[in-house]
């Protein structure tokens, strides 16, 4: 490791350091209101630290906090995430302003700026038009989005995707993609597969790295 990697790595341990106090914090207000109601607190406070020093606080306490999360991660400002149970891998930069549901985040993935990612799609349940929707219930699913995803600005999603996918801007994932497609629409729709090329697989292993 270089001197800039080993400077990086001490100043994500000292900001691991700093942020126990505040995952001790989070743990006792978790017994009191819940462990997701109390995560939701303090990652819609931790969301207002603006620039480097958020950018670090949260990868800090999320490693903590979340299951198999990684500090090697960039969460913008205003960035929010509703469940306990998601988890971040190595190499995730998610852009300011999204909002982040029950999910797995795989290694490397780029999610643009005001991006959704929901807890599935059976969150509120309406078969019954005598009942107010909010009283129906629903279930909650984790997402998993594979390794070197690239979701972009405002994209909404509600399915799984296989690593290597691209989301265009603004489109709605309602189904789940394969590995390396490209999709675009609302309702999020197949525009090619990033291994469509005349070298096949092997081109799209040399092009993982241009994300």
């Amino acid at each position: 490791m270089n001197f800039r990697g080993l400077l990086k790595r001490s100043i994500k341990n000292a900001f691991l350091l700093l942020a126990m106090p505040v995952y001790a914090c989070y743990w006792l207000l978790a017994i009191i209101s819940g462990s997701d109601s109390a995560f939701q607190t303090f990652s819609q406070t931790l969301s207002l630290i603006p620039g480097k020093v958020g950018i670090y606080s949260r990868a800090a306490f999320y490693r903590l906090a979340c299951p198999n999360t990684s500090d090697d991660i960039s969460i913008g400002f205003l960035t929010v995430f509703s469940h306990r149970d998601t988890s971040i891998h190595r190499g995730v930069y998610i852009g300011p302003q999204c909002n982040i549901g029950k999910c797995t985040i795989g290694t490397n993935t780029l999610i643009g700026s005001g991006v959704h990612i929901l807890s599935g799609s059976r969150q509120h349940e309406f078969s019954n038009i005598k009942i107010p929707i909010q009283d129906q219930g629903g279930r909650y699913k984790k997402i998993e989005i594979g390794e070197n995803c690239w979701l972009g600005n405002q994209a909404l999603v509600m399915e799984e995707l296989k690593p290597h996918t691209i989301v265009a801007a603004g489109s709605v994932v309602t189904k789940p993609s394969n590995s390396g497609d490209i999709l675009a629409g609302n309702p999020a729709r197949l525009v090619k597969s990033r291994f469509a090329s005349t070298d096949g697989v092997s081109a799209m292993k040399s092009d993982t790295g241009a994300l």
